[in-house]
């Protein structure tokens, strides 16, 4: 496999050069996507070989584009380690070694604008997979190799730029799919004075733009700026959906807990997410430059602002904090819906919601005695059932409702 990744990169961009919609696509960046989500570094997962050969390939990349490094003592990586416990019934902990990559762009600034995307992903499959077979290579193209690729563009995009009122920091973080680990340790031991920093953009599953063009943005209210700016963006034709909440699953909430406004940007939910399935083939090249395009106009709109405003925000509280699911439905939701309920983007195979009868697009306005709005009702609804509970769903399906019997 080693000596014919070259090849298989270069035949896979041509042909993805020619499947992209809506213009000409950086080959770059197809090169670095199709790289990083191959084969040959078995998934990414922190600690193993695979992560490894990323980080190599990260820093390589770094390298070319002309970032200095920023790691511990002039090197461009930052070690650190944690331990985890492979079965929860087992008792025995393991301990993993990771590193993040991390490359500056020194403008002299005295403010720094960080950009980070996390680069491992769940390898075999032996944690965090919803394969349900046995052990197979989990490339994480969307999940985050799209995110890195990202980073990477953005990068040399800033390196030949005009905006020299920030200087910008580049992380690739690993250990994040263990519990954001690497974003954690890089705050609590950062390698430049945290207080300099400007704001934190994080990329996270960003290579599935549907055909609309939505991207949803996380975040949103951790500075009185970002909704104005956003809004202000009409580039693209990108359909924009704001979040406040500073807290996530992903690195940018390890800044938000540093007082540090932050932005999420994530193209939304897709079948694949955590299984084998999550390749190459299936990038939307060209949203993914699109999302990157984005950054850049915002960036270049706060490039004069100074240092922007931190707003704590409203985390979702009571029982939406504290719920807790004993039931799964078996659909992947769609974070970027206004649909007035629960659009579901996809319907898993052999789930309470497949085997209901449900599909695709169907939009969710109730659950037993609940009323669902958005993904928070149902999440709050979801939590009320346990295994074995039959309910009464309500799909919307076009213009018609829908009854499907549920059996958890």
């Amino acid at each position: 496999m080693k000596k014919n990744i070259l090849g298989f990169i270069l035949s896979f961009c041509s042909l993805a050069v020619v499947a992209q919609q809506g213009g000409m696509v950086d080959p770059q960046m197809e090169m670095d996507m199709v790289y990083l989500a191959s084969d040959y570094l078995e998934g990414r997962e922190t600690g193993k070989a695979g992560e490894a050969k990323a980080a190599a390939y990260i820093i390589r990349r770094f390298e070319q584009i002309g970032l200095s490094p920023k790691g511990v003592d002039g090197s461009w990586v930052q070690p650190f380690s944690f331990t985890y416990q492979p079965n929860p019934h087992a008792g025995k902990k393991m301990s993993v070694n990771g590193k993040n990559v991390v490359g500056f762009i020194d403008n002299g600034a005295a403010t720094t604008v960080v950009i980070g995307a996390h680069y491992d992903h769940v390898g075999m499959g032996n944690f965090g997979s919803r394969h349900s077979g046995g052990p197979a290579i989990h490339n994480g193209a969307d999940d985050n190799a799209s995110g890195v690729t990202a980073l990477l563009y953005l990068a040399e995009q800033l390196k030949g730029s005009t905006l020299k009122n920030n200087n910008y920091l580049f992380i690739a973080f690993s250990g994040e799919e263990f519990g954001l680990f690497g974003s954690k340790h890089f705050v609590d031991e950062p390698t430049i004075d945290l207080g300099s920093v400007n704001y934190m953009f994080n990329m996270d599953m960003v290579g599935r733009m549907s055909e609309d063009k939505q991207l949803v943005v996380n975040g949103a209210g951790t500075s009185p700026v970002w909704k104005q700016e956003l809004n202000a963006i009409k580039s693209g034709g990108i359909k924009v959906t704001t979040t406040d909440s500073g807290v996530g699953p992903s690195d940018h909430t390890s800044f938000y807990k540093k007082d540090i406004p932050v932005l999420h940007f994530f193209t939304g939910q897709n079948k694949d997410y955590h299984t084998p399935e999550d390749d190459a083939r299936f990038i939307n090249f060209a949203g993914m430059q699109l999302v990157s395009d984005f950054m850049l106009e915002l960036m270049e709109r706060l490039d004069d602002d100074g240092k922007i405003a931190f707003s704590k925000t409203k985390e979702e509280t009571g029982s939406r904090r504290a719920a807790k699911y004993k039931v799964t439905l078996g659909i992947m939701p769609d974070y970027s819906s206004d649909a007035g309920g629960l659009r579901i983007d996809a319907v898993l195979d052999d789930r309470p919601a497949a085997v209901a009868g449900m599909e695709d697009g169907d939009i969710i306005t109730k659950m037993g005695d609940f009323d669902v709005k958005d993904i928070y009702g149902y999440m709050e609804a979801l939590s009320k059932f346990k295994k074995g509970d039959r309910t009464i769903v309500v799909v919307r399906r076009g213009k018609e409702l829908i009854e499907k019997i549920v059996e958890f």
